[in-house]
């Protein structure tokens, strides 16, 4: 764990560096949200892992800027996107939704397609992985439960006090993960065909 006053590549760079010293050497696939400077700290420290940009956050970020009276049918527009059968069929999507929507909320389809490298890359794979990267929900939800331990203290005297707290959190919520991961093994072997020069081997 990290703390940090704020948050940029620098920072994210360091913390990757940190894992890659502490021997985590590849990294084939990295979901994540819009933090500033993220992705393109994963693509200096791990050069060949793909981002996926959660969509989940693209979605609630593209919400900032409707009213409720369109809100469901953008949000219909859009998944139409993410949950096209390939990238070919998303980009047609994509079209089809600035055609729909750009007069009044020209924005979403902007940045959509600045952001297109890193949203596309769940298509490399079948359905059910696609399932289990598009979104940060599992992180989300590790960090719901350290805001339950820590919102009601507001002051640590030291980091080392305030890491200790964290870490009881995970440490607690940890317990209940007795859920096995949704389609892994198909998923690995996927994997191993996909990343077959970079798979450690697991015989």
């Amino acid at each position: 764990m990290w703390l940090s006053q704020s948050e940029g590549a620098k920072f994210w760079l360091s913390c990757l560096t940190d894992l890659k010293n502490r021997g985590l050497d590849d990294i084939f696939v990295a979901c994540i949200d819009g933090l500033s400077g993220f992705a393109e700290a994963i693509h200096a420290a791990y050069p060949q892992t793909q981002v996926q940009l959660c969509i989940v956050h693209l979605v609630r970020a593209a919400l900032r800027y409707v009213s409720s009276e369109d809100s469901k049918q953008v949000i219909v527009d859009l998944k139409k996107i993410y949950q096209a059968a390939t990238v070919e069929e998303a980009e047609q999507a994509l079209e089809d939704f600035a055609q729909a929507w750009d007069a009044k909320y020209p924005t979403i389809a902007k940045v959509w397609r600045a952001k297109w490298t890193d949203i596309i890359t769940l298509f490399d794979f079948p359905p059910p992985i696609r399932k289990a990267i598009y979104t940060t929900n599992a992180i989300e939800s590790v960090n719901s439960v350290i805001r339950k331990f820590t919102k009601n203290r507001k002051i640590y005297p030291n980091e080392p006090s305030a890491l200790k707290l964290i870490y009881m959190a995970i440490h607690e919520a940890s317990k209940k993960w007795t859920m096995p991961i949704h389609h892994w093994k198909p998923a690995l072997n996927h994997f191993a065909i996909l990343y077959e020069d970079r798979l450690p081997n697991l015989a």
